[in-house]
């Protein structure tokens, strides 16, 4: 298939940037042809901010890391055996991949071998959006039609979908995840169709790419309809069957557009079915192989004690508000808010305004310190041990049951009295 130039992007900040000249100088010092490709045309061409920059040249992995060490740049073999290699330049990253086809796929990985024809590079990428090459002068070539679909908001398939997805089975999420982002109604009934016949084969997927591209959609504007669509045709069920009524999301995303803007993992826990809770939670964790932070968050977020409501007091907001910390209390907050509309429908006025000031109140919270600590007990003569813990706790009771008002010296003056009579 040859390649024609198809149209011409205009000039681009990114493309003119030094460090990205530096590279593609590097690359080209030896007469390669390189082209930038991805994710950086796609959203170029939209108008849309330009995060990673992906470069496809036809020489060898190991030519690609001579010329960029010949510059002076710092190259990382991240993937070499599938052609990648990362330039690092100050903050700068590029992946740059050599021009590949598939030998052989199995569905989770493919064994590739390295070309010079970027057709058929082109033919073995994932949807015709993504198959859009960019020359360093704008140039564009765009052999599968994806500058129509593009404009269109048409998420396709390069080729046969069913093969598409046998490829690497990943492509079946990627899919939905690119429609949520890009896409217009009505989706592609042939890629959808596709997609729903080989939805068994997502639970032999890695849980770390799943949790990837899981993550990417939830972080969409709205990726309740798309997720409807999936639910509906049994695609939820075989990824993430953790995974509940709709209805919470629905509600989540409406309130978090009141400032408190999309959050994934968040929106991942008003997925997880109330009948479920932390088991749930604990189970996706462990599937997905997410970090320790990642793990305690979701399982903070699932849990729904302590409660909070629309009745909630200013003194109990505060008390909650320190037990908590003002992110989970705001993701509590959300949470619940969210659960309630979905429950009983819309909040009344009065309502409404006590949720927003339950979040307005986390995004002005200060953190405050109890004023005395153990130090203090053992300066009136306490020895250590756990008579010392016992005194500081019920300080702390006190402290808290009046509101966080008493100073250092009335702690220190009520510490004192503790001692004299005793913790309860």
């Amino acid at each position: 298939m040859t390649m024609a130039r198809a149209s011409e992007l205009p000039p681009q900040p990114w493309m003119k940037a030094p460090a990205t000249l530096r590279v593609i100088a590097a690359l080209k010092a030896k007469g390669a042809e390189v082209r930038f490709v991805g994710g950086c045309v796609r959203d170029a061409l939209l108008g849309r901010a330009v995060k990673d920059i992906d470069i496809a040249t036809h020489d060898a992995p190991e030519i690609v890391m001579a010329l960029l060490a010949d510059a002076g740049i710092e190259a990382i073999p991240t993937g070499i055996s599938h052609g990648t290699v990362t330039a690092v330049l100050g903050k700068d990253h590029f992946e740059i991949t050599t021009l590949r086809r598939d030998v052989e796929t199995d569905g989770r990985r493919a064994r590739v071998a390295f070309t010079e024809d970027w057709a058929a590079d082109a033919a073995r990428r994932d949807l015709t959006i993504n198959a859009i090459f960019a020359a360093p002068d704008g140039a564009l070539y765009d052999p599968f039609g994806g500058l129509e679909d593009l404009k269109a908001g048409r998420i396709r398939f390069v080729g046969d979908a069913r093969t598409r997805i046998q490829e690497d089975v990943l492509r079946l999420l990627r899919f939905f995840r690119f429609y949520v982002h890009y896409g217009r109604p009505p989706m592609d009934e042939g890629a959808r169709a596709a997609c729903r016949a080989l939805a068994p084969l997502l639970p032999t997927l890695s849980g770390e790419r799943v949790a990837a591209e899981t993550l990417k959609l939830l972080a969409a504007a709205d990726p309740a309809p798309t997720l409807a669509l999936m639910q509906e045709d049994g695609i939820v069920a075989q990824f993430l069957p953790e995974a509940g009524d709709l209805a919470v999301l629905r509600a989540l995303v409406t309130v978090e557009g009141l400032g408190a803007g999309a959050d994934p993992w968040r929106r991942l826990a008003s997925l997880i079915d109330p009948a479920r809770g932390e088991t749930g939670a604990r189970a996706i964790a462990e599937r997905w192989h997410v970090s320790t932070q990642e793990r305690a968050r979701l399982m903070q977020l699932a849990c729904a004690e302590p409660g909070i409501d629309a009745e909630t007091s200013e003194a109990a907001r505060r008390r909650l508000l320190y037990r908590l910390g003002a992110r989970l209390f705001q993701d509590r907050a959300l949470l619940a808010w969210a659960r309630e509309i979905a429950a009983h429908g819309p909040s009344s006025r009065r309502a409404a305004e006590s949720w927003q000031a339950h979040l307005a109140a986390a995004s002005a919270w200060t953190p405050v310190t109890l004023p005395a600590s153990g130090k203090d007990a053992l300066a009136l003569g306490i020895p250590e041990g756990p008579e010392i813990g016992r005194l500081i706790a019920a300080l702390e009771a006190w402290w808290i049951a009046e509101d966080f008002r008493p100073d250092r010296a009335k702690c220190l003056e009520k510490l004192k009295e503790l001692s004299r009579h005793g913790t309860p």
